[in-house]
């Protein structure tokens, strides 16, 4: 933990190379693409309106109404909202969506203190260090009744916090010890219907910045907490944890700059298949008519995790492997349109949902997780069957997206809840600026 502690504590007032800035502020710009939309979704709205009674004044942001308030509220109410549609960003090695808390407790705290954007910047990167190196120590284990976005995610935005709150190495410790017993979220919330899983990453940005104030403050942790024989690692997956892994290229590189950008709207387990999919439509010029049956091999957590034959509700199809290739099939893409009502009552979908059919393949498994990978095999109609392999998922660090793709993908999301020339006015703040992101003028041009 300590060097751990020690790397977080060497990005404070660190130059950033132009590649690391840049990809700090692509980070920023796929945080607000995924938040806005969430800000018009349940559940942040119902957490807004339940700290009606509680809300405390403050300088940060919510993004969900245009207020001022505390930090911490602040923080908890964009990350759930920036988790919520399932475009947020990924660690693909760890299993782990870093940005939705991470970047929303670090843009709170930046604000309320009116700090620079190259202070933001630094604390998002020492953040995704961290929480992305944990990740690797614990995976693949932690996911079998962990949620890692809300576990190690309350860590990486504890860190994220530290930094920007000026402590040093020993405080930034105490405040990854403080966030271990802090973390929760099991994987229970992530497999029935429900809200509890973008809470998770709110819960995630909240607590982090709690331990990363208590930390500033001087209380204190075990410095063992991460590592110990009764640490975090050993409570939450099968060992102590494999930190040789974690630390591994420490120095060289930094997560922030290997980060998997959505490309769809869902979960990202079932990618490769839409990949797939979407490969064998252009190759064939496949219509939805044209399917008889598809079915998937794929990796442990696509098939226990996203096998949802009956997914009714848009939360359960966006872990739904049969709807969201269905959706691929018949609207074309899967995006923030294949989860409206006319989708998810579409018969054309419906139908073809009952003959899509997914199973785990032992060698697609043992490559996980850092390999994401699906075998497909299309049966026609008229009896011919067609079979594709897909080896990587786009917005992999493989098949990244392009910076025109990510601006595609914000104008896009953003698109939602925002007026065009607001669009650009945001966009340009997040990408070229040395102001932070503001929000409060932006929201009167909001579509209901």
């Amino acid at each position: 933990m300590i060097t751990l502690a020690e790397t977080a504590a060497g990005w404070r007032g660190r130059d950033l190379a132009p590649d690391l800035e840049w990809a700090a502020r692509r980070a920023v710009l796929d945080w607000f693409a995924t938040t806005l939309p969430g800000c018009a979704e349940l559940p942040a709205n119902l957490v807004l309106s339940g700290l009606a009674e509680e809300k405390t004044t403050g300088l940060a942001i919510c993004y969900v109404d245009g207020s001022n308030m505390s930090p911490r509220q602040a923080a908890m109410v964009n990350a759930i909202a920036s988790h919520t549609v399932e475009y947020d960003d990924i660690f693909r090695d760890g299993g782990y969506h870093p940005g939705s808390s991470t970047v929303a407790a670090a843009l709170a705290l930046a604000q309320h203190h009116s700090l620079s954007t190259a202070e933001f910047h630094r604390a998002i990167i020492a953040g995704y260090e961290v929480g992305c190196r944990i990740s690797l120590a614990i995976q693949p284990s932690h996911y079998a009744f962990w949620h890692t976005t809300s576990t190690v995610g309350t860590i990486g935005s504890a860190v994220a916090a530290a930094v920007l709150l000026g402590c040093d190495m020993e405080g930034i410790a105490n405040a990854i010890a403080l966030a271990s017993s802090f973390a929760g979220g099991h994987q229970q919330n992530l497999l029935d219907d429900g809200m509890a899983k973008a809470m998770h990453a709110g819960h995630a940005a909240e607590a982090g910045i709690l331990a990363a104030a208590c930390a500033k403050r001087g209380v204190t942790g075990s410095m063992a907490s991460l590592h110990g024989s009764k640490g975090f690692a050993a409570a939450t997956s099968a060992s102590a944890g494999d930190w040789a892994k974690a630390l591994d290229g420490l120095g060289d590189w930094t997560p922030i700059a290997r980060m998997t950008v959505k490309a769809h709207g869902c979960c990202g387990h079932i990618f490769p298949a839409i990949d797939g999919l979407k490969a064998m439509q252009e190759a064939n010029s496949l219509a939805p008519e044209d399917v008889a049956a598809v079915h998937v091999d794929g990796y442990s957590a696509t098939y226990q995790m996203c096998n949802r034959p009956e997914a009714v509700t848009a939360q359960d199809a966006r872990f739904s492997l049969q709807y969201c290739l269905a959706a691929q099939l018949v609207v074309g893409a899967v995006r923030l349109e294949a989860f409206k009502r006319d989708a998810l009552t579409d018969t054309r979908i419906r139908q073809l949902m009952s003959r899509i059919t997914v199973s785990e393949s032992a060698d697609l498994a043992a490559a996980y997780p850092s390999q994401r990978m699906a075998r497909l095999e299309v049966t026609l109609s008229d009896g011919r069957r067609l079979s594709h392999f897909q080896k990587t998922r786009k917005g992999d660090p493989e098949d990244p997206l392009t910076d025109a793709d990510l601006i595609g993908k914000f104008v896009e999301l953003a698109g939602t809840v925002l007026e065009a020339d607001n669009i650009e006015s945001l966009m340009q703040t997040i990408l070229y600026s040395d102001h932070l992101p503001g929000m409060a003028r932006l929201m009167p041009a909001r579509r209901a």
